[in-house]
């Protein structure tokens, strides 16, 4: 019976990040500290999504997603995005001030062109190939989405496993790396609209940043909406770097941002997520709710 939470995860990855085992788990921490965490699962791409774009997924899935959580307690609700996530929510918060009461971004990209700086020119150069797959198939297979991902920081990918190497196979250590890549290599593929309206229209024109991003017609805007906005920002994150994420909270007229010393996974279920976002989320979400 406690305050409800709605944990919205991205449309790729799958959303058992936020409960990846039992000592890295965002809600069952948050179970604990007296709230009530009900967690978005997108499950499986299947027939029904294969024409879905955004709209369908926002105004569709998302809002019927709210107003369960708001018919729980009849009271607004608390809503934390992680990743891409975070961008679904704010048209969410700005369209439905009545049933969400306060927001958390986790490492929610904003300005594309700070994201991408590096990466535009392999993707621009990509893009027809992309384009080809999306056309042939009707989505872009999880296997490109992995790729595009290890290009930001290919060296991580070795240092990562020379690591585990090292370690005592037995250990709670190592289950937890094996834990955390069987999550990285589940990834759902994105349907074709989809796709295209994320790596197209966001990472190569920067649609959101430039403020040209739309969801059924109308402009996504931060400075509308009004609730108190927690802005989460991995100060070594290479997914979302932190000049991506920071002017969303320069734009938003009520939020309060925090940097903590980590990374975009490792931030949510990394060895410190307890002591760095489980804790500060939390207190955040104590302050709200009361």
């Amino acid at each position: 019976n406690g305050p409800p939470l709605l944990i919205i995860p991205s449309l790729i990855n799958r959303s058992y990040i936020v409960d990846l085992t039992e000592r890295r788990s965002l809600m069952r921490y948050l179970a604990a500290r007296g709230f009530r965490p009900l967690l978005v699962d997108w499950g499986e791409t299947g027939e029904v999504e294969r024409d879905f774009t955004l709209d369908d997924y926002i105004s569709g899935r998302l809002c019927e997603a709210l107003a369960a959580a708001h018919a729980l307690s009849a009271q607004p609700v608390t809503v934390i995005g992680y990743c891409m996530g975070g961008n679904l929510v704010l048209p969410l918060a700005e369209r439905h001030p009545d049933k969400i009461n306060a927001l958390a971004l986790l490492a929610t990209p904003w300005d594309f062109d700070a994201a991408s700086q590096a990466q535009r020119p392999v993707l621009a150069a990509a893009a027809p190939g992309l384009e080809a797959i999306i056309e042939s198939l009707g989505m872009l297979p999880v296997d490109f989405l992995q790729a595009l991902f290890v290009g930001l920081n290919p060296s991580q990918t070795a240092a990562k496993f020379r690591g585990f190497a090292d370690l005592d196979m037995k250990s709670a250590k190592a289950r937890e790396f094996i834990a955390l890549e069987d999550w990285v290599n589940d990834g759902v593929p994105l349907v074709g609209a989809v796709a295209r309206e994320c790596l197209f229209d966001w990472y190569l024109d920067n649609t959101p940043g430039r403020g040209q991003w739309r969801v059924d017609g109308q402009l996504v805007t931060p400075e509308d909406v009004i609730q108190p906005t927690l802005v989460v920002v991995p100060e070594r994150d290479t997914i979302v770097p932190p000049a991506s994420a920071m002017p969303l909270a320069e734009a938003l007229p009520n939020a309060r941002s925090i940097t903590l010393p980590t990374g975009h996974i490792g931030m949510v279920a990394g060895s410190g997520a307890k002591r760095g976002l489980y804790h500060h989320l939390g207190q955040w979400l104590a302050e709200v709710s009361s």
